[in-house]
């Protein structure tokens, strides 16, 4: 029997191209080496505004959020030396003065100095992204702002309770013969010491706070790294990074699982963030045993940055010292709080275009 089908390309039916163009909810255009929007469909009209005719009259840069325009344009500039561009995001301005998301898929076709790309609009999880953000930074603020201020009152009220227990040793009861006044003398100061005990008490409790409230266990590095890279592993793919590990000389902490991964991800993805629009990222994670303590070491070959006009901030929250159009200036706030709230280090090395390490230093 014969099984193979002989097939007739003729009779297949013909596929109009251009009626796809036009129905397509995603936003498809092209675009000339030179900027210029040789085509694009009705979704990209509608998102923005502006008729075809003024979309195709002017320059791409001109609908461009003025913020992410110089990423834009050094990005355009790799996709003209035929390199691909994946899930870029960057904001676009609406004809009614909206800023509206979008995440771009390029791929240029040098015979005809032409790039073909493809968008989706992407600005609700933005504004989701950022609502989550903004509740984080200001519920981790408040709280700060609540614990300094205990901190502070109990402080404050120690020194008087302190001078007033000084007092009671200074007193002669040798002098005071009335029974009563005795007794209430020592009710006070019995009270006094009281107060202090309990003040001590409740300062060490909130010095624990966070070693009791969060779970402590022996969380492996290789493993926290796969969950990490298993998170992120279209950003890892995209950008193309090479991951130097080595955890042969410590392969284990002491430390809360959710905290570590938490760590890895904002580091290695600040690594992908910023690294150099001309080589693609080179990320070293080493890990070191020192006689009471454990290290990692975070190092990368990207932009770095100038650590005389940084230092003093780096850690800070909202701290921002590029014009990455995604930086939060949260990550390093928080990879900073976990490795303080239990206990451990990290400290920062960075030269402009020589790269940044990053040295976390864990109690064992």
């Amino acid at each position: 029997m014969n099984y193979l089908k002989t097939v007739n390309l003729k009779s297949e039916p013909s596929f109009d191209l251009d009626h796809f163009f036009e129905l397509t909810a995603d936003i498809l255009c092209i675009a000339s080496y030179d900027g210029y929007i040789k085509k694009a469909n009705p979704a990209f009209s509608e998102l923005l505004g502006y008729s075809i005719e003024e979309i195709m009259a002017g320059h791409v840069s001109d609908f461009i959020y003025h913020e992410d325009k110089n990423i834009t344009s050094k990005l355009r500039d790799s996709i003209n030396k035929d390199k691909p561009l994946l899930n870029f995001e960057n904001r676009y301005v609406t004809k009614s003065g909206e800023i509206v998301w979008l995440s771009w898929t390029s791929v240029s076709e040098p015979s005809q100095r032409l790039i073909y790309a493809i968008a989706k609009n992407v600005t609700h999880i933005k504004n989701l992204e950022e609502e989550r953000n903004l509740l984080l930074t200001n519920l981790t603020s408040v709280n700060d702002q609540l614990k300094q201020f205990t901190y502070t009152t109990s402080h404050d009220l120690r020194s008087p309770l302190n001078n007033m227990i000084s007092l009671f040793g200074l007193l002669d009861i040798s002098k005071i013969e009335d029974p009563e006044t005795l007794q209430y003398l020592d009710m006070i100061k019995m009270s006094a010491l009281k107060l202090k005990s309990t003040l001590n008490d409740y300062v060490d409790l909130l010095s624990q706070e966070e070693k009791i409230n969060v779970k402590l266990e022996q969380v492996f590095f290789q493993d926290t790294l796969q969950n990490t890279l298993d998170s992120i592993k279209t950003l890892v793919t995209n950008s193309k990074a090479d991951l130097q590990v080595d955890f042969s000389e410590a392969g284990e902490v002491k430390f809360n699982s959710a905290y570590l991964q938490s760590i890895f991800l904002n580091l290695i993805s600040n690594s992908i963030k910023y690294s150099k629009p001309d080589a693609f990222p080179v990320i070293s994670i080493t890990s070191r045993k020192l006689k009471n303590f454990t290290q990692l070491i975070f190092t990368d070959n990207g932009i770095g940055f100038e650590m005389e006009n940084v230092k003093d901030k780096i850690f800070g929250l909202h701290q921002k010292f590029h014009n990455h159009i995604d930086s939060k200036g949260i990550g390093l706030y928080l990879v900073q709080k976990h490795m303080t709230n239990l206990g451990g280090t990290i400290t920062v090395d960075s030269q402009v275009d020589h790269g940044t390490t990053f040295t976390l230093t864990f109690k064992d």
